[in-house]
């Protein structure tokens, strides 16, 4: 049986006149892979390969395989389909004239397998449209079953609009997760991560075909382990406090805020999705009006909820203080974090302006992230920067822009901007 277990990490001390109270959550589960949902009992999987022209011969034969290495890792009693696209999207395997699923067992696995070797590219590419028919396969499963899909394309979203693929996304989130892989160099982070995000999955770079398979099987090794199907956090603060915003910052940075269901008048749902035995962090920040000196009070009430039973709660306290040498310490889960995002960001609008052709702009914002990347201590950041930008001084952010860049180098720094360091307690 699952257990989940829950720590604030704060500074709960404010200055007179302060309001604002952050925290770190820390959500730990345990037995969440002996369920029998990660025994493939109440899980579906659907498996999304681009099929368009720009794959080719090579990427077409390494998308198979890919395919082949995933429906060989779901498990015995996994309900699965596998669903090609280009500017179209359809349904593999089980080949019907309406969506739905089969069942793993030796000799679905095998007819899967003999399904994916029939893989040909042509056409472009609509990830919205295969996005849809991953949820019309979804909605033919029972609602409380762990819903998982892999995505991977290599090309931009260039045959339906930016506003049909948001309609898409919007029409799958709450339906299933998705984690999305970009194989290459042709395809765009920024739109893989919004399909990613929205869908509360992950989003990274796959440099060569030839690497797809491990990729795949890695993803499906590590989806078959989430026996939690779904679980809620809820955030209550009292009345007349205000939730700025509720985001995960550990392993891979979420902002949560706008994704709030009320649950009731003083308490917000946020979703976190499936859960395996793992570990996250959640960055909670409230603002309470404020109160005299000495007084104390309850800021925030964080609970993992699983359907209608709380299974794990932290507090978030507040007291007001005017001994600076407690008020004046920031707690260091906090200030880590919250340093994190602010690398992400740097990066990430960095990379944009440098793709925009604005260089001053490029170069303040990397540069920022190559000082924020030495204060933290990231080697693998720093690392990773340099090979778009020439570091005169990482302590002061002193950069010059690389004027011969890969572009793979730039697509994996913009794809691990987002996953974080652990900080430990």
């Amino acid at each position: 049986m699952a257990q989940f277990t829950a720590e604030a990490f704060q500074n709960q001390y404010l200055s007179d006149g302060a309001t604002d109270v952050h925290a770190i959550v820390r959500i730990d589960a345990t037995g969440a892979a002996a369920s029998p949902v990660a025994s493939g009992q109440g899980a579906a999987e659907v498996i999304i390969v681009d099929t368009s022209g720009s794959m080719g011969e090579r990427g077409i034969r390494e998308g198979s395989l890919a395919a082949a290495a995933a429906i060989q890792e779901i498990a015995d009693g996994t309900a699965f389909a596998v669903v090609a696209g280009n500017h179209l999207a359809w349904q593999v395997y089980p080949s019907a004239p309406v969506p739905g699923t089969a069942v793993m067992s030796e000799r679905t696995r095998l007819e899967a397998l003999n399904a994916v070797r029939g893989f040909r590219a042509d056409g472009g590419t609509a990830m919205g449209q295969w996005l849809l028919a991953a949820r019309q396969v979804f909605l033919t499963v029972p609602d409380h079953f762990r819903k998982h899909a892999i995505l991977l394309t290599d090309g931009a979203n260039e045959h339906e609009t930016p506003d049909q693929l948001t309609w898409a996304i919007q029409s799958c989130m709450g339906a299933f997760q998705a984690d999305c892989r970009g194989v290459g160099d042709r395809w765009q982070v920024e739109e893989v991560r919004r399909i990613a995000s929205a869908l509360l999955g992950t989003v990274d770079l796959i440099p060569r075909p030839e690497e797809m398979a491990e990729s795949f099987r890695a993803l499906m090794r590590a989806s078959m382990a989430r026996g939690i199907a779904s679980a809620e956090l809820r955030v209550w603060a009292p009345q007349g406090a205000q939730v700025l915003f509720v985001k995960q910052v550990s392993p891979n940075l979420e902002d949560l805020s706008t994704r709030r269901r009320e649950v009731n008048a003083l308490t917000g749902g946020y979703p976190t999705g499936a859960w395996s035995d793992e570990s996250r962090d959640y960055h909670v920040a409230v603002r309470l009006p404020a109160k005299s000196i000495g007084q104390e009070q309850l800021a925030a009430r964080v609970q993992l909820a699983l359907g209608d039973e709380v299974a794990a709660q932290a507090l978030v306290k507040a007291m007001w203080s005017n001994d600076d040498a407690l008020t004046a310490r920031i707690n260091p889960q906090v200030a880590q974090y919250t340093g994190q995002a602010e690398l992400a960001a740097a990066i990430q609008d960095g990379l944009a302006a440098k793709a925009a052709g604005r260089d001053d702009e490029a170069t303040s914002k990397l540069g920022r992230a190559v000082q924020l990347a030495a204060q933290a201590g990231n080697a693998e950041m720093t690392t990773r920067l340099k090979k778009v930008v020439e570091i005169d001084n990482a302590e002061t952010g002193t950069v010059r822009l690389k004027k011969q860049v890969e572009k793979l180098d730039e697509m994996a720094l913009d794809t691990a901007s987002t996953k974080t360091q652990r900080v430990r307690k």
